[in-house]
């Protein structure tokens, strides 16, 4: 068993995948900080099968962390951009080292899941989009800022606008402070994620389905004008695919 891990700037997601039943079990996701992080990982070394962790990370100290954790463990880690990690995908951007993992992983995952051109979603602490074509192409993307970033923006900055949680909203005129912000945000969004994959499908001249990941998927796919699915494993899934395309490294000594 392999030990799967997503390392995100604002929550980390674990899984494990069983590469003879081709089958990920044991999700779990929680808020990224080296308390959680610890006391999370501790956890799944009780699971005396797992030899080998494959992580996606975007946060250079908590991979080390993590990679330190485990390997007292006798648990060998590797991260998604180590040159021995075969990666079935070409990387169609001119500074490939710039792209985050979990964007490429992401991409993966995609294209194996639906075997379709794709656009990813994935809304996290920033809000990316990533075009995967099916002859295993990374196009690159788009990245803005993410939802909490701008809510936690405009109550930090400002002294009478307060901190909201974001609702599903038609009217796009706010009646008080709450609406007014709320319809900046969600409506504001909906229209930002519409005009991009519009502009996306006609630079290219392609077809795609939407997939959306991350934590505000639910709340803005009746609002997106295109074909959408949502999968919050996304990450994980990816994952697991590159594991399956390494076989003689993550069974090399077996």
């Amino acid at each position: 068993m392999i030990l799967l891990i997503d390392i995100g700037n604002t929550s980390t997601k674990v899984a494990i995948y069983d590469f003879r039943t081709n089958k990920v079990k044991n999700y779990a996701s929680f808020l990224t900080c080296k308390e959680n992080i610890l006391l999370k990982i501790n956890k799944y070394k009780k699971y005396k099968k797992i030899k080998y962790s494959l992580i996606s990370s975007v946060v250079p100290n908590f991979y080390k962390i993590i990679k330190k954790s485990l390997s007292k463990n006798k648990i060998k880690v590797f991260e998604f951009k180590d040159k021995r990690i075969k990666k079935n995908i070409m990387i169609n951007v001119t500074k490939k080292f710039q792209v985050g993992s979990d964007r490429i992983v992401n991409a993966i995952g995609s294209l194996n899941y639906y075997k379709k051109n794709c656009i990813i979603v994935d809304f996290g602490t920033t809000t990316t989009f990533d075009v995967a074509l099916t002859k295993n192409i990374y196009q690159g993307g788009v990245i803005a800022p993410g939802i909490n970033l701008s809510l936690s923006s405009l109550s930090k900055f400002t002294a009478k606008l307060p901190l909201i949680k974001i609702f599903r909203q038609k009217n796009v005129i706010g009646k008080d402070t709450r609406s007014a912000i709320n319809s900046g945000v969600y409506i504001g969004y909906s229209c930002l994620i519409n005009g991009i994959i519009e502009k996306i499908i006609k630079q290219t001249k392609k077809k795609y389905l939407v997939v959306l990941t991350g934590g505000y998927s639910r709340i803005f796919k009746k609002n997106i004008n295109y074909k959408t699915v949502i999968n919050k494993n996304l990450t994980i899934h990816g994952l697991a695919v590159t594991v399956k395309e390494n076989k003689q490294i993550f069974y090399e000594d077996r």
